[in-house]
């Protein structure tokens, strides 16, 4: 019986069913419906203590076009540059400097609308936990008035730089500043102001580097115009003091000279030249072969004069070669000796043309100085002058190129310093607003619909995880689904829960009716008495059926009723059960087997002392202690009497045995309200003489896993087991537990087969 019972948990389908989950949602749509309203009332809450925040925006342009007229050459623009530079600018809208400027220029520092703004609630949170947490810091010293002006306006920056923000607008030169405040009015006045002021520090910023590039300018022109003069000077006084006066572009020297031996200007030139050549190549060739070499420098008019400069070439070229050898490889090297062989022959030969250029040149000074000597002592005279007034003309020259070179540069200087003088006063900034910041109409913040929408949804998301929570949460029995899903055992239907009419009870009848005559006290035991049309007793007749069919072929039926926990309504069950059997003609025994609990026995009237206990044990013969409740013909054993300790010893003694034996045939049905399962094991004990057993779980109570376990460690009572019943069960909410298609979704449909109704 009930195999099913011990199948796993985990056969459940992989995919989500839709319909299963639209159920949850409407079983938990007013959990959900709630957390969402609340979601929007503190939303709504939200904006009505949140002051409103008010924006002003301004634009400003970097335009480098604006100097272009008063700069000599635009600098090359690059992509790097010009996002460096705005990146820049960003940084100076953004620094301290700036933010104070515009604190002393709005009086922010003394605007306590500014300084102490209303709080948010995050805000006002955080600033009480400071002050608490101030408490604890020592006390700082007292300020004096200056410093605390100064205090006033760094928090009155600092509070600024928070609420401004500066960036670039796209790829373009264009920069966003945006001002937030809790006054429109002012918002709009510091954005101005914040414009300005950037403007303002970009003159500034010109007129004090210009200022600059002067004073230091005016020091070097100073400078310069001294060291001009004096090189002037210098020059005037070389030329006085070696009669270098000039006119009509020659010296008075030159002009004498010229005048005095125009006849001999020629011979003596010759001469002179005949003699510089031979005494030059006299002194080279003295010098020795090396130096000749070296010294050497042969005019290409003379002859001979390629030959020589050929191998005078070769010869620095071999001179190059082994420097470079004997550098890296040293002195020994083969190739540099070869090189020293060759440097040597080449030496001979050129020392040998020399000689020969030398002796020509002698031959031409002999004849020249015998044609010299013919023109008279006065030309050597006048030749010794000129070479002295050559001298002075070329310090001369030195002198006049020292004080021309100072007086371009103090031209130049002094050029620099009028453009820089012109541009100090230049009120041209490369920038401009071309938005100008206006007075904000409505707050940027919060905004009532982003803060209702974000509430909103924000509330249906809490909302539907808590409801899931709770769907994950939900381990009790709500539906007959339940039980077959974790027991594998027949469902036997729902007892309602019973309110009002049924607990009071309809139909009272207290009188009792000779010595063993009692009433069952009116109430939740006797419905199916009392409303034989309900939903209750059709429950109960449900089980009444399934119990025959289970216990088809037995004449008399012990059916036990038992829970997993107290208070589940298992006496209340089996009460109602006996009663409509015996209301159908059937001879039915109702005993009360909780001997702990005793709550059916306390529910009878006009019980005299004694019951179960003392049948088993003996002292009477049973039937003395059994009452007949003549109302509903139903017999009853109660458990009054003493109270006992091994209450399982009594109900699986031979004395228990001996009563069901010979109750069995007295009575078609015997009925008895057994103690809870789980550590009670007076269940257990009776189990041996049961036939089967009704276990009774609270609706929306008994969570699943506890009975699974109960039954699997009980096999014996589970494989008894005819059904459950879900007692206590909500009928107003049942429907919202309903699988798609169960039944209970359709129990709204049958009320009209129910002629009475207590649920």
């Amino acid at each position: 019986m009930n195999s099913s019972l011990f199948q796993s948990d985990e056969q459940k389908e992989n995919f989500i069913d839709l319909e299963v989950l639209f159920a949850a949602l409407r079983r938990r749509a007013w959990l959900i419906a709630l957390i969402t309203a609340l979601g929007l009332a503190l939303g709504i809450a939200y904006l009505l203590i949140t002051p409103p925040v008010y924006t002003a925006v301004t634009r400003i342009l970097i335009d480098e076009e604006l100097a272009k007229f008063t700069q000599e050459e635009q600098p090359v623009a690059n992509s790097m540059r010009t996002d460096s530079m705005i990146l820049s600018e960003v940084e100076i809208l953004r620094s301290a400097r700036l933010a104070r400027t515009v604190v002393l220029a709005e009086g922010l520092h003394e605007n306590e609308v500014f300084l102490n703004p209303p709080q948010a609630p995050v805000a006002w949170l955080k600033s009480r936990v400071k002050a608490a947490l101030s408490i604890l810091a020592p006390p700082k010293p007292a300020q004096t008035g200056a410093t605390a002006e100064e205090a006033a306006i760094g928090k009155a920056a600092a509070l600024l730089q928070r609420y401004m923000s500066a960036e670039r607008v796209g790829r373009s030169f264009a920069l966003e500043v945006s001002l937030t405040a809790y006054d429109p009015k002012l918002a709009g006045s510091i954005a101005r102001a914040y414009a300005n002021a950037y403007l303002s520090d970009q003159l500034e910023a010109n007129f004090d580097a210009t200022q600059r590039a002067m004073v230091w300018l005016q020091s070097r022109l100073d400078e310069l115009q001294q060291s001009s003069q004096a090189a002037a000077l210098e020059v005037e006084k070389f030329r006085a003091e070696n009669g270098l006066t000039a006119a009509s572009g020659e010296l008075l020297s030159e002009q004498q000279l010229s005048d005095l031996n125009n006849q001999l200007i020629l011979a003596r030139a010759e001469t002179a030249n005949a003699r510089a050549r031979y005494e030059q190549y006299k002194s080279i060739i003295e010098s020795g072969p090396e130096n000749a070499v070296r010294n050497a420098t042969i005019p290409p008019d003379q002859p001979n004069s390629a030959l020589i400069n050929e191998l005078k070439s070769r010869y620095l070229t071999i001179s190059s070669r082994a420097e470079d050898i004997e550098d890296r490889f040293g002195e020994e090297h083969p190739q540099l000796i070869n090189l020293h062989r060759e440097q040597a022959e080449l030496e001979r030969q050129i020392f040998s043309e020399l000689q020969q250029l030398t002796e020509s040149y002698r031959n031409e000074y002999n004849v020249a100085l015998a044609r010299e000597e013919s023109l008279g002592g006065n030309v050597g005279t006048m030749a010794d002058e000129s070479s002295q007034t050559g001298r002075a003309m070329v310090r001369l020259r030195e002198l006049e190129q020292r004080s021309t070179t100072l007086s371009n540069l103090y031209q130049t200087y002094l050029a620099r310093y009028e453009e820089a003088s012109q541009q100090r006063s230049l009120p041209i900034a490369k920038a401009r607003v071309i938005s100008e910041a206006e007075n904000p109409v409505g707050s940027s913040s919060p905004s009532k619909t982003m803060v209702l929408a974000m509430s909103l949804v924000l509330g249906l998301f809490a909302g539907g995880g808590v409801a899931v929570l709770q769907e994950f949460r939900e381990r009790f029995f709500r539906t007959g689904e339940d039980v077959k899903d974790a027991l594998g055992l027949k469902f036997l239907g729902y007892l309602p829960l019973l309110q009002g009419a049924a607990r009071r009870g309809k139909n009272s009848r207290s009188k009792p009716e000779g010595d063993k005559a009692i009433t069952v006290s009116p109430g939740i035991l006797r419905v199916t008495k009392d409303a034989p049309g309900s939903s209750f007793a059709e429950t109960m007749r449900n089980a009444r059926l399934s119990a025959d069919l289970v216990l088809q072929g037995t004449s008399s039926k012990v059916i036990g009723f038992v829970s997993v926990l107290p208070d589940e309504g298992k006496t209340t069950a089996a009460a109602n059960f006996a009663c409509l059997a015996a209301a159908s003609g059937a001879k039915t025994l109702l005993i009360d087997g909780d001997l702990r609990h005793r709550g059916l026995s306390r529910s009878l009237s006009g019980t005299p002392g004694g019951g179960l206990a003392e049948a088993v044990m003996g002292e009477k013969h049973w039937p003395s202690y059994v009452r007949i409740d003549r109302s509903m013909h139903l017999a009853i054993l109660p458990a009054n009497g003493k109270h006992f300790a091994h209450t399982s010893e009594l109900l699986s003694g031979p004395g228990m045995q001996r009563l069901i034996e010979e109750a069995r045939r007295m009575f078609t049905y015997i009925v008895i309200d057994l103690p809870p399962l789980g550590p009670v094991i007076d269940a257990k004990a009776f189990e041996p003489m049961a036939d089967g057993f009704i276990v009774v779980a609270e609706w929306g109570a008994t969570p699943r896993a506890l009975l699974r376990s109960t039954l699997l460690s009980e096999r014996r009572i589970a494989s008894k087991t005819i059904g459950v019943i879900l007692n206590k069960a909500d009928m107003k909410k049942l429907s919202r537990y309903a699988a798609p298609g169960g039944a209970e979704g359709y129990m709204g449909r049958y009320t009209a087969y129910y002629g009475d109704r207590f649920e």
